[in-house]
C-alpha cells in the first residue's frame, strides 16, 4: 500500500516537471519553428513502435492527428510540386510521418488514402508503400479498396501479375463485387497495361473524398489518357502499315493523332524502339534519389 502511494506521488512529480519544462521551452520552441522556412516544418516523426509503448491508449488519436498533419502539409506544396522545386519537400520525413501514423491507427482511411497517392506514383516507393497496405489490410478486414490498392501496385508498377491477381481476388470477396476480377482479366487480355491505370485512375476518382487527393489522381489521369490516345494512334498505323512508326510526328502527317496530348508532368511523349509509347516524364514529377525505406 505504502510502495503504491510512492509510486503515485513519483509519477506526479515527474508530471509536474515535464508541464514546468515544456512552459519554460515551448515559446521559444514555438518562436524558433515561426522563423523556419515552411518546408521544414514537419520535422522527424519517432518511430511508430516507440509511441505505441508510450501513449498506449491515445495512439489512435495521435494516429489521425499525424495523418492529418501528413496530408495539410502536403497540401501547401501544391506550389512546389507545380513549379517543380521538390527539394522543398520532406518526402522521406513525410514518410515517417505517415508510416507511425498507420503504426498508431492502422484503422484511418485517410492515412492509407495518403500514402498510396503520393508514395507509389509521385516518389516511386511502391513497395514501401505495399508494407503499409498490407500492414492496414490486417485491421480493415473489410475494405476492399486496400487490396484492390495492392493489386494494382503489383501489377502495374511491380509486374508481379501473379500477385495482383491474389490481392484482385481479395478485393472481389471482400466486396462481392466482380469488378476486380474483370479488372485483372482485362488488364491480362484486353486492355493493356495503360488500360488498366486509367481504369484504377476513374474508379479512385470516384470513391476519394479528399479534394487535394482527388486532385493528384486527375493529373495522372490525363497524363495516361495522353499516352493511350498515342498507344491507339500506333496500334491503327501498325495495322495499316505493318510496321512501327519512327516517332509521334510520323502519326501525326498520316492523320492518326490531331495534335500531341501534353504531359501535365512536363515530360515528352515519344516512342521507343520496341514501338512502345512512353513519357521523359515516367509518370512522375520527379525520380527521387533512390533510398531504402524500411
Amino acid at each position: 500500500m505504502k510502495l503504491k502511494g510512492l509510486s503515485g506521488y513519483f509519477t506526479y512529480i515527474v508530471f509536474t516537471a515535464l508541464l514546468v519544462l515544456y512552459a519554460v521551452f515551448a515559446p521559444t520552441f514555438r518562436n524558433d519553428m515561426l522563423k523556419r522556412p515552411l518546408f521544414e516544418k514537419l520535422g522527424y516523426t519517432p518511430h511508430g513502435k516507440f509511441y505505441k509503448i508510450i501513449l498506449g491508449e491515445f495512439r489512435w488519436f495521435v494516429g489521425e492527428y499525424l495523418s492529418f498533419k501528413s496530408i495539410i502539409y502536403y497540401g501547401d506544396k501544391v506550389d512546389f510540386i507545380r513549379k517543380r522545386q521538390f527539394r522543398k519537400i520532406e518526402y522521406y520525413n513525410l514518410y515517417r510521418t505517415i508510416e507511425t501514423s498507420i503504426l498508431l491507427n492502422p484503422y484511418n482511411e485517410d492515412a492509407y488514402y495518403f500514402a498510396q497517392a503520393t508514395f507509389s506514383w509521385d516518389v516511386g516507393h511502391v513497395k514501401a508503400t505495399n508494407r503499409l497496405l498490407k500492414y492496414v489490410m490486417k485491421y480493415r478486414t473489410w475494405d476492399f479498396k486496400v487490396p484492390f490498392f495492392l493489386g494494382f501496385n503489383y501489377a502495374y508498377f511491380l509486374k508481379d501479375y501473379k500477385k495482383a491477381a491474389y490481392y484482385y481476388k481479395i478485393a472481389s470477396e471482400i466486396s462481392g463485387s466482380s469488378l476486380f476480377t474483370n479488372l485483372a482479366a482485362r488488364y491480362f487480355y484486353e486492355g493493356g497495361q495503360t488500360a488498366l491505370a486509367i481504369n484504377y485512375l476513374k474508379t479512385m476518382i470516384k470513391i476519394t473524398r479528399k479534394k487535394s487527393i482527388k486532385k493528384v489522381y486527375e493529373i495522372r489521369l490525363k497524363a495516361l489518357e495522353g499516352i493511350y490516345e498515342i498507344e491507339r494512334a500506333v496500334k491503327a498505323f501498325r495495322q495499316k502499315f505493318h510496321r512501327n512508326p519512327k516517332d509521334i510526328k510520323v502519326l501525326l502527317k498520316y492523320g492518326f493523332l490531331k495534335k500531341i496530348p501534353k504531359d501535365p508532368y512536363g515530360g515528352i511523349y515519344y516512342i521507343d524502339k520496341d514501338g512502345r509509347v512512353k513519357t521523359t516524364s515516367n509518370f512522375v514529377f520527379k525520380k527521387q534519389k533512390e533510398k531504402k525505406w524500411h
